[in-house]
């Protein structure tokens, strides 16, 4: 199965939130750092979601199609 949506969006999530916090760091802006902080967590934790949602589908199309076999 490919990746989905919510893979996608919280990997993108998860990235944009390091660079923040990194950026956060760099230039001593705490308010930065804890909304990279913050969106990385979230990202992480979307794409979690998008992957178990997945794996889920996967099962439910694998099953179907075996209880299709003769």
């Amino acid at each position: 199965m490919p990746t989905n949506r919510n893979e996608v969006e919280g990997k993108t999530r998860k990235g944009i939130g390091a660079v923040k916090e990194k950026l956060g760091r760099a230039t001593g802006s705490r308010r930065l750092e804890e909304q990279g902080s913050a969106e990385r967590t979230a990202g992480g934790f979307q794409a979690g979601v998008g992957k178990v949602t997945r794996k889920v589908e996967k099962a439910i199309d694998d099953t179907a199609r075996d209880l299709k076999k003769p």
